[in-house]
C-alpha cells in the first residue's frame, strides 16, 4: 500500500482519512485485545479480537500506580501530545498539558491515550478490515460509550494497570470517564470528566442527528461501503456539512462575533460569489477533517454519543453516579452552549464528594482544548485530590 502524505493544494480528499496498515505508524503502539473471549456489546452482539492503537508518555513506576488515562473526544485520537510528523497529520491535541513540567508531568506520571473502538486511527472500526479482508463498512455493529470504556479496561489489563491515578477526558472522553467511574469504581483513583453530561440531552441528540443525516444522505455514502472509492468519490461532502454544524456548536457566539463579525474572506466579495470570513473558517475545518477522518467512524461515534446514558441499566442517573467512589473533579466551561453548565452541576449533585471547577473561556465547548493553562491548574488539583 502506498504511503499517504499531505495532499497538494486542490487535491481531492480520500474516500476515507482513516489510518491503514502500511501508513506511517508514527508514535502509535498496538495491542490486540479480547482474542480468547470477544467483547459482549452493550446493545447486543459481540466483537473480537480488537486492535487498539495507543500512545504513552513518561514511564510507569514499579507498581504501575502512576498511570493517567486520557480519553479523547469525537474526532481526537491517541496522539494527545507530540509534534506533527509522518503518521500524525496534526500536533497532539493536548500537547500543552502533557510533558515534563506540564500539568500531566511526565517526570512523575505515565500518561496513556488510546484511540477508541470504532475509531479510525489504528483501532478497529468501520474502516478496518473484517475477517474477510474487506472494511467493516455497513456491517459495523452498534457500539456505545460503555463499550468504548470496556475496551479501555481490556487495554488496562494488557498494560498491567489495576488502578489509574486519574481518568480524564473532555466531551465524548468525559462520557467515558463517567463510565469508568460508575462501572469500574475500584480502578479509578481520581476522575475528571470535562464538558459532558450524565446523558445526551434532546438538543444534543437533535444536533447530532442532523449531522448523521448529512453524512448518510450523501449519495457517496453507499450505505457505509465507500472505502474502495477513488479520491473525491467518498462521502466527504456530507462529512463536511456535519463538521461545519458541529464546529458552530463547539465555539461560542461571542468568539465567532469577535473573530469574524461580518468580515469578508480576504480577496472575496460575499455580496457576489465570495464568502464571509466565517464561511471560509467552516470550509477549512470541513476539508481538514475529510483528509484525516473516516465518515463511518463519525457516524458510529456520533450514534454512541446520542446513546450516552450513564444511568442505563444502573437504576437511573442518580443511582449510577452514587456508585462513584473516586475523588471527582467535574469541569464545565461557562461559554459552552453544547454541554452547558447545568449538566455539570447535575453530575456534582449526584457524585459523592464531587467538586465543580468552572473554566471561564470565550471559546465555548472547545475551551478544554484551547485554554490549557487554566485547565492544567484544574488537573493538578484533581491529581492532588486523588493522591491526598
Amino acid at each position: 500500500m502506498s504511503v499517504r502524505t499531505h495532499p497538494a493544494a486542490g487535491e481531492e480528499p480520500p474516500a476515507s482519512g482513516a489510518w491503514r496498515p502500511g501508513d506511517p505508524v508514527g508514535r502509535r503502539r498496538f495491542a490486540r485485545l479480547l482474542t480468547d473471549q470477544p467483547l459482549g456489546l452493550e446493545l447486543g452482539g459481540e466483537l473480537g479480537p480488537i486492535d487498539v492503537a495507543y500512545e504513552t508518555w513518561g514511564e510507569p513506576d514499579a507498581a504501575r500506580a502512576n498511570g493517567v488515562l486520557v480519553c479523547h473526544a469525537l474526532t481526537g485520537d491517541s496522539h494527545a501530545a507530540g509534534a506533527e510528523e509522518p503518521g500524525h497529520p496534526s500536533p497532539g491535541w493536548w500537547d500543552g498539558l502533557i510533558g515534563p513540567g506540564r500539568a500531566l508531568d511526565t517526570r512523575r506520571w505515565w500518561v496513556v491515550c488510546a484511540n477508541v473502538i470504532a475509531g479510525c486511527q489504528g483501532t478497529t472500526g468501520p474502516a478496518s478490515p473484517a475477517d474477510d479482508g474487506r472494511p467493516w463498512g455497513s456491517r459495523w455493529p452498534r457500539t456505545t460509550v460503555r463499550d468504548q470504556a470496556a475496551v479501555e479496561v481490556a487495554l488496562s489489563d494488557a498494560l498491567g494497570v489495576d488502578r489509574w491515578a486519574l481518568v480524564v477526558g473532555g466531551s465524548m472522553g468525559g462520557m467515558r470517564v463517567l463510565e469508568w467511574a460508575a462501572g469500574w469504581p475500584d480502578r479509578v483513583g481520581a476522575a475528571a470528566p470535562i464538558g459532558c453530561g450524565a446523558a445526551a440531552s434532546a438538543e444534543q441528540i437533535a444536533l447530532q442527528t442532523v449531522q448523521l443525516e448529512a453524512i448518510t444522505s450523501d449519495p457517496r455514502w453507499r450505505g457505509g461501503d465507500y472505502h474502495d472509492a477513488a479520491p473525491g468519490e467518498g462521502p466527504h461532502r456530507g462529512l463536511g456539512v456535519a463538521r461545519r454544524l458541529a464546529q458552530i456548536t463547539y465555539r461560542s457566539e461571542a468568539e465567532l462575533a469577535q473573530r469574524f463579525g461580518r468580515q469578508p474572506q480576504t480577496g472575496e466579495d460575499p455580496l457576489g460569489d465570495g464568502r464571509y470570513a466565517v464561511q471560509s473558517y467552516l470550509d477549512h475545518h470541513a476539508d481538514k477533517l475529510a483528509r484525516r477522518f473516516d465518515a463511518g467512524t463519525y457516524v458510529a461515534l456520533t450514534r454512541a454519543m446520542n446513546d450516552h446514558d450513564v444511568g442505563r441499566g444502573r437504576g437511573g442517573i442518580a443511582g449510577a453516579l452514587r456508585r462513584v467512589t473516586a475523588p471527582t473533579t467535574v469541569v464545565g466551561i461557562d461559554s459552552d452552549r453544547l454541554y452547558p453548565l447545568h449538566q455539570q452541576r447535575e453530575l456534582v449533585e449526584h457524585i459523592p464528594g464531587a467538586q465543580l471547577e468552572t473554566l471561564s473561556s470565550i471559546h465555548g465547548h472547545d475551551g478544554f482544548l484551547i485554554d490549557t493553562d487554566a485547565l492544567g491548574a484544574v488537573l493538578e488539583r484533581a491529581l492532588e485530590r486523588g493522591s491526598g
